[in-house]
């Protein structure tokens, strides 16, 4: 049973979280969309719909780190990338799609920042499992339908910025042990746990460096 507590809480942490790292970052908000800018042509932020909470929808924001038609490209004109895209469970781990600013950026999460401003409307939190495509959990259920009850209880908390599976190997992890170490984050509901997630994620975020 979930205490009473627990959503008061965690909401209050996430508020109080996202306005502290906004300023504690607040020279990224100013450099990066210049250097987008100057990177390629194209908008500075990318809004993508994503699945949260009881399976709403909702516009998820980033750092632009791909080219302007980025999804149009893997979705309409590029069958065999939309192929691998699928067999890497719904990743790509050599994206052509990706500008030389984007590879650094994402290198070190710095394209995720804007989903602070998610957290500030309560469509996700700064731990949970990860933002899934709505399309993503429709195939991935249908390939391992014993994925069900865990895309159900991943659907019961809000997404996270950061989370178990970002902290475990991000893209290296397939979807079926992504969707059980998200669901059992979901079905847990510690704070304790949050912050040693949070505690985890730097060094996550410096893995590749």
């Amino acid at each position: 049973m979930t205490p009473w507590y627990w959503e008061p809480l965690k909401r209050f942490m996430d508020l109080v979280l996202s306005l502290v790292l906004g300023i504690i970052f607040l020279p990224v908000w100013l450099i990066i969309p210049i250097l987008i800018k100057l990177d390629s042509s194209g908008p500075i932020f990318y809004g993508h719909k994503r699945v949260g909470k009881n399976g709403r929808e909702f516009h998820l924001y980033k750092f632009r780190s791909m080219v302007q038609d980025a999804d149009d490209i893997l979705f309409k004109k590029n069958r065999q990338l939309l192929r691998k895209f699928k067999q890497g469970d719904w990743k790509l781990k050599h994206d052509p799609r990706i500008t030389p600013l984007g590879r650094i950026i994402r290198s070190v999460t710095i394209d995720e920042f804007p989903q602070l401003l998610n957290v500030l409307k309560g469509e996700m939190s700064i731990v949970g499992p990860r933002a899934y495509l709505k399309k993503e959990l429709e195939e991935q259920g249908q390939r391992h339908p014993e994925t069900k009850t865990l895309i159900a209880d991943i659907l019961s908390v809000k997404p996270g910025i950061t989370g178990p599976w970002q902290t475990s190997g991000r893209n290296e992890v397939p979807f079926l042990k992504r969707a059980k170490m998200d669901a059992a984050y979901a079905r847990r509901k510690s704070l304790l746990h949050d912050i040693v997630i949070l505690l985890k994620t730097p060094s996550a975020m410096f893995s590749k460096w």
